[in-house]
């Protein structure tokens, strides 16, 4: 089907799903919210549901300027509102004093519940501060067993979605040249590492290219990938210039601040 063409092929399932949504908004004429959505779902699901008249997409994380979202799909009658979206905000009351507590920790309480990533939008951690958006189906379940994280005893308050901390994504770019477009020459280059560190980072499943695990290093990077990698951060790869004379790769890559 030529539509897969314009995805990677570990991007199919997810396309097929998507696809399965517009059918039934379609069909049913009501409508489908769907889970969190990393940034590259929602792009996948904006490609093939933004341009259709019988059916539309619309996107919403608790407030505008997180990363994951939810999608709600709708026949064109239907202007969903705040409150369709199902989503709950939660802070995180812990003793900040005396106990130090990061996003990975968070995420990792959260993730022990036994529940989807997709129940769990953004965690907002700031100055000892820390907030996370949740699906409102799961809201009860989640204030209820969440009691401690790390070591620290924790209580959660819900607050309004308009009480979410504010957050800006600062990203310092660059022009640099890499050897190629393989996942761990763009890794190596980006946080000043060594090939070989960066190709062991990622055979042992420490990296992530759009918010999905990568492990192999000749993976092929692309412009607006997203990478991370454990203990190094964040960067993105805004474009790719062309190949230089030496057919070295000149490419615009940017480290989250």
């Amino acid at each position: 089907m030529e539509l897969y063409q314009h995805f990677r092929k570990e991007e199919h399932s997810f396309v097929d799903q998507v696809l399965e949504w517009k059918e039934m908004v379609s069909r049913r004429y009501a409508p489908k919210l769907t889970d969190f959505l990393d940034p590259r779902e929602q792009q996948i699901v904006q490609s093939i549901v933004g341009g259709a008249e019988e059916v539309r997409v619309f996107f919403f994380g608790g407030t505008p300027f997180v990363e994951r979202k939810r999608a709600f799909l709708a026949p064109p009658y239907i202007e969903p509102e705040e409150g369709d979206y199902g989503i709950v905000l939660f802070a995180v009351r812990y003793p900040a004093k005396f106990v130090s507590l990061e996003h990975r920790d968070v995420l990792g309480s959260l993730m022990s519940l036994g529940l989807r990533r997709g129940k769990f939008g953004d965690i907002l951690v700031q100055d000892g501060k820390i907030q996370f958006f949740t699906a409102a189906e799961v809201a009860d379940y989640v204030r209820l067993h969440v009691k401690t994280i790390g070591k620290a005893p924790v209580a959660l308050e819900l607050l309004p979605l308009t009480a979410a901390m504010p957050f800006a994504e600062t990203w310092q770019e660059e022009t640099v040249v890499v050897s190629s477009l393989r996942l761990d020459a763009v890794l190596a280059q980006a946080f000043r590492l060594a090939r070989e560190k960066a190709r062991a980072l990622v055979e042992s499943g420490l990296v992530k290219v759009n918010w999905k695990v990568v492990d192999k290093p000749d993976f092929v990077c692309g412009p607006g990938d997203v990478l991370s990698a454990r203990g190094f951060g964040r960067c993105k790869l805004f474009s790719v210039e062309g190949p230089t004379k030496k057919e070295r790769w000149l490419v615009r890559i940017g480290r989250q601040k």
